[in-house]
């Protein structure tokens, strides 16, 4: 007599067998809860984990007894359940950083003076005018100018308490989400802190914003490569980085340091694209003439030799210097020269962030190692 198939279990055969089993005293089922995780099957052989608040509940034994039971009666007393059960305690993990952002993007320079801030803000409002949910953090903590650049340097971030814990509910202007140091440091003191300092706040913007669910965080890094980089790739896995120049050769020298900073064996973020900012001069009055008062296409030509997409050219136009000081970023009129750039830029940052996750595997934090 033939004998008779067993029938192939998938994750979703035990998840829907264990939301019959109610954590005690709540109405709620442990897969609700999230405290089922990493179901592996081999066969029929099921294990997972049981993850618990605390090591002393009172109810694991309990709990495990159920999901056995419910495993069996759902999907038979021949799958090997027992002893294939791993009781783990959230202590024990590490919480998971930003969990409900799906894409972290560092926006960095070689050197200072190149736009980078102006490019992140309204790279930002470019990204939530085409309907994406955005945040953006200043992590350029000797010189914050995010707050000024959107009009809200007068504005200070309230707190709150969020599951038991206290969070920073970030600015909210233009449909994006920001924080930034300058909100916590007198405007007319210069900021000197050492590197931990530093560190420990970008930290802290990170971890303790009330971020919520977003598609897209950006990072406005400090010119160069310093401290606050490596804190940024070691605190959560960074989908990508976005490297702002300008056409001179300077600033293009410069590029290729910072590209290879995260490019780097010990680092390995994927690097979007290079943006060339201030890349012609075009007057209000003559909006089709260009003038290349620092060279022409220098981004392009350095985006071909090292391999990378160049994402968009910004022109200089007195209006986005006046938007920055005036706290409104031209990106979010998207009708004129600069707004149109940003938006063009936007939809080709969306596409290399789509490519790079369909074609890699998600960046991994940066773990440090000693010896």
């Amino acid at each position: 007599m033939a004998e008779i198939p067993r029938k192939l279990i998938v994750p979703k055969n035990v998840t829907d067998a264990l939301r019959e089993v109610k954590y005690p005293g709540s109405n709620e089922d442990i897969v609700s809860l999230d405290m089922v995780q990493e179901i592996r099957i081999a066969g029929q052989r099921i294990s997972f984990s049981l993850v618990f608040q605390k090591s002393n509940d009172p109810n694991i034994e309990q709990v495990v007894l159920a999901c056995e039971n419910a495993i069996k009666k759902h999907l038979g007393d021949e799958v090997e359940i027992e002893d294939n059960i791993a009781v783990k305690f959230l202590h024990d993990m590490e919480r998971p950083i930003l969990p409900q952002v799906k894409n972290i993007v560092a926006v960095a320079s070689g050197k200072g003076g190149v736009g980078k801030s102006t490019v992140a803000v309204n790279l930002a409002v470019a990204l939530a005018n085409s309907g994406a949910k955005v945040g953006l953090i200043d992590a350029d903590i000797f010189g914050p100018s995010i707050p000024k650049m959107f009009g809200a340097e007068d504005i200070r971030p309230t707190g709150e308490k969020v599951d038991g814990r206290e969070v920073i509910n970030p600015v909210e202007k233009f449909g994006v989400k920001f924080l930034s140091v300058g909100f916590f440091v007198d405007a007319e003191s210069a900021i000197i802190w050492r590197g931990p300092m530093a560190s420990n706040a970008l930290k802290q913007l990170i971890s303790e914003g009330n971020w919520g669910e977003l598609d897209y965080l950006l990072i406005d890094l400090p010119p160069g490569t310093s401290d606050i980089h490596l804190t940024l790739v070691q605190s959560v896995p960074v989908t990508g980085a976005i490297i702002v120049t300008t056409p001179q050769d300077v600033a293009l020298a410069d590029v290729i340091r910072g590209t290879s900073m995260f490019q780097s064996k010990s680092i390995d973020v994927p690097v979007l694209g290079l943006v060339e900012n201030m890349a012609w001069f075009t007057p209000a009055e003559l909006p089709e003439n260009k003038y290349y008062i620092f060279g022409k296409d220098g981004g392009k030509i350095l985006a071909d030799k090292l391999g990378l997409k160049l994402l968009g050219q910004i022109p200089i136009v007195q209006s986005i210097r006046e938007g920055g000081d005036a706290g409104t970023p031209v990106a979010a009129n998207g009708e004129t020269v600069t707004g149109m750039a940003f938006t063009e830029l936007a939809k080709s940052v969306k596409h290399q962030v789509h490519l790079r996750n369909i074609q890699k595997a998600p960046t991994k934090k940066v773990k440090i190692t000693r010896k």
